[in-house]
C-alpha cells in the first residue's frame, strides 16, 4: 500500500499543536506560521518570531520540526525562522490585550476568574517564598494556569527557586514572562545585573508592582500568586490598592514570637478590605530517624494565629496545613526544582500538595461577575 502524500491541511493541523513557550498558545493562533510549502514529501515551513533575539527560538524550531515530521508521508522537514514586522507585532498585541492595547490590571476586570493570593508573613526567614513556589508549581501540575509575581523587590528569590536564568522577552511595551515548571514568573531580579541590590523608596516600589501587573502578559490565569516582602510596608499596601480582591495567605513558624508578628500582617486585611484565605505553618517539626518529632521552633503557633485572626476579622480563618522541616525542600530550592515535583515519600511534599489541593477546591463566588447572557 502506497504512502499518502502529505497535505498542507495536515501540516497546519500538526503545527496547531506547537505551543509558543512564552505565550502558551498555539503558534497557528498567534500569526506565527507564515508559509507552508510541500514538494514531493519534503515540507518547508516559515515561522515568524516575535522579536529577532527570541530566547526560545531553538525550542520553537525543534517543536515545529517534531510536529511536522510526525505527519504521515513526510520524509524531510525544513524550518525557517523569520521575524514579525511592526504591523504583525501590533496585530499580535491587539489579539493578546485587545484592540489598541487594553490598559489597567486585567485581574480587576469584572469578568476575571483569576484567584489572586498574596503570600504574606510578619517577619523574614519563615519560608514564605519556598511555600509560594511549591504551591504554584503543584497547582500547575494539576492543570491550572498559574502565575507568580515576585513582589519582594528587596529580597527577590523566586527566579532562583524556580531555576530561571532567562530574561523576559519584550514585544515593544509588552513583557512576556519566562515560564518554568508550567508557571509564568516575573521578578525584578530578572532586570538587574548579577546580585545587585535594589535601593528604592515607596513610589518606585509601587510603580514597579503596577508595571508588573499592567505590562506583563500573563494571559488567562486560574491563579496568581504574589510573594510579598515580610511585614506591612509599602508593597503590602500597594497590593491592597492595586488588587483589592486579592486574598492573603499568612505564613508563620510554630514559634509564638513569629505568630505574634504574622498576626499583624493578617490583621491588615481588616483595614484594606482584603480576604484571608488561611494560615500556613512552616518548619513545624523535624522528623527524626526513629519516627519521633523534634519541635525546633515550638508548637501550636499556626493554630493560635488562625484562631486570633478569626476573632479579629470575625471570620473562620483556617489553618491550611503544617509543613515539617525537610532537607529535600531546601535542596529543591537550591537547584531550582521545587519539592512538589519530586517522587517518593515526603511529609513536607504531601502537606504542600494537600494545601494546594485545598486552595484549588475553594469555591469562587459569582457576586459581581458579569455573565454574557441576554434574553431571547
Amino acid at each position: 500500500m502506497s504512502r499518502p502524500i502529505p497535505t498542507e491541511e495536515a501540516v497546519r493541523s500538526a503545527l496547531a499543536t506547537v505551543i509558543d513557550p512564552e505565550l502558551r498558545r498555539p503558534i497557528t493562533e498567534l500569526g506565527m506560521l507564515d508559509t507552508v510549502s510541500i514538494r514531493d514529501r519534503a515540507v518547508h515551513i516559515r515561522v515568524l518570531l516575535t522579536i529577532a533575539g527570541c530566547p526560545l527560538r531553538d525550542t520553537i524550531m525543534q517543536d515545529a520540526d517534531a510536529a511536522v515530521s510526525a505527519v504521515d508521508g513526510v520524509d524531510r522537514v525544513e524550518v525557517e525562522l523569520g521575524v514579525m514586522d511592526q504591523q504583525q507585532r501590533d496585530a499580535l498585541k491587539d489579539q493578546l490585550k485587545g484592540e489598541g492595547g487594553r490598559r489597567g490590571i486585567p485581574f480587576n476586570d469584572p469578568g476575571s476568574l483569576t484567584r489572586v493570593y498574596a503570600v504574606a508573613s510578619g517577619k523574614g526567614g519563615v519560608g514564605k517564598s519556598s511555600v509560594t513556589v511549591n504551591l504554584a508549581v503543584a497547582m500547575a501540575a494539576q492543570g491550572l494556569r498559574v502565575g507568580i509575581v515576585d513582589a519582594d523587590v528587596y529580597g527577590f528569590s523566586v527566579p532562583a527557586l524556580m531555576g530561571i536564568t532567562q530574561q523576559p522577552t519584550r514585544v515593544d511595551e509588552l513583557i512576556l514572562p519566562p515560564v518554568a515548571h508550567g508557571v509564568k514568573v516575573i521578578s525584578i531580579g530578572m532586570f538587574v545585573e548579577g546580585n545587585q541590590p535594589i535601593s528604592w523608596r515607596g513610589p518606585m516600589l509601587h510603580r514597579a508592582l503596577e508595571q508588573f501587573l499592567t505590562e506583563v502578559y500573563f494571559g488567562d490565569l486560574d491563579v496568581l500568586f504574589l510573594d510579598l516582602p515580610p511585614g506591612t510596608g509599602d508593597i503590602a499596601i500597594s497590593v491592597a490598592q492595586l488588587l483589592p480582591s486579592s486574598e492573603l495567605l499568612v505564613v508563620t513558624t510554630p514559634q509564638s514570637a513569629a505568630a505574634d508578628v504574622a498576626e499583624r500582617a493578617g490583621a491588615m486585611a481588616a483595614q484594606t478590605g482584603q480576604g484571608v484565605a488561611g494560615v500556613i505553618e512552616n518548619m513545624s517539626w523535624l522528623e527524626l530517624p526513629d519516627g519521633g518529632r523534634l519541635e525546633l521552633f515550638g508548637a501550636g503557633g499556626g493554630a493560635a494565629l488562625a484562631d486570633r485572626l478569626s476573632a479579629t476579622l470575625g471570620l473562620d480563618i483556617p489553618l491550611l496545613g503544617s509543613i515539617p522541616l525537610d532537607i529535600a525542600l531546601r535542596e529543591g530550592g537550591d537547584t531550582g526544582t521545587p519539592l512538589v515535583l519530586g517522587a517518593g515519600a515526603s511529609r513536607s511534599r504531601g502537606e504542600l500538595l494537600a494545601i494546594a489541593s485545598a486552595l484549588t477546591r475553594r469555591p469562587r463566588g459569582l457576586e459581581g461577575l458579569r455573565l454574557n447572557v441576554s434574553p431571547r
